[in-house]
């Protein structure tokens, strides 16, 4: 049976609009970092590098070598982990030229370092892509946070940080991080702002 995320992880990708502590285990992704104004090519083209990868995984299964346990699935959304800059920390207003940024897609368990090996050997072969030495292969372990729904722009999340940070104090918890993970369940290049869907998430720990 094929593995599809929307129905076998809702947990951790389809929350409800309201807040939600979640524990998130290890995980397995290719990253790529950037800085700057997410609205420029350059973040475009990083995300471009991405998803050959992942989808040179995702059909192995047609290709001499088949990684083991192998099993179909849907490839996973693209995820970013959003931060700024020590300049951009000290503006009253968001400058996007100063974002931090770790864009990412997460990889079945089964991926080891032969399958990326091969994975980029394939995109490598077909492909010439600017940023694809920059990728990596790396497991990321969130642990304890709090997550919701956001349904609209991305330059409204603020009302719904602040939704979650008003959840976070009710439950005796604190924030341990500055960044946060974005996970886009909408194509914006298809999707009208107002209709965007995106799960936003932060670390927390319980306050001592």
């Amino acid at each position: 049976m094929k593995h599809e995320w929307r129905k076998h992880e809702k947990a951790l990708y389809m929350p409800k609009r309201k807040p939600k502590i979640v524990t998130i285990p290890e995980q397995k992704f290719f990253t790529i970092k950037g800085k700057g104004n997410p609205n420029d090519a350059e973040f475009s083209e990083r995300i471009e590098t991405l998803y050959p990868l992942a989808y040179a995984i995702r059909m192995m299964y047609k290709t001499v070598y088949v990684p083991e346990d192998y099993f179909e699935y849907t490839v996973y959304p693209l995820e970013g982990i959003w931060d700024l800059t020590e300049e951009g920390r000290k503006q009253d207003t968001l400058d996007k030229d100063e974002l931090l940024y770790t864009i990412m897609i997460r990889q079945p368990e089964f991926v080891d370092e032969e399958t990326v090996e091969r994975a980029f050997e394939t995109v490598k072969n077909k492909k010439k892509l600017r940023y694809l030495d920059d990728v990596k292969f790396e497991s990321i372990e969130d642990g304890l946070c709090v997550q919701m729904l956001h349904v609209g722009p991305y330059g409204n999340e603020s009302e719904t940080f602040k939704i979650m940070d008003e959840f976070t104090e009710e439950n005796n918890l604190q924030r341990i991080s500055l960044t946060h993970r974005e996970i886009y369940l909408s194509d914006f290049r298809r999707v009208k702002p107002e209709n965007l869907k995106t799960v936003l998430r932060y670390k927390v720990a319980e306050k001592e």
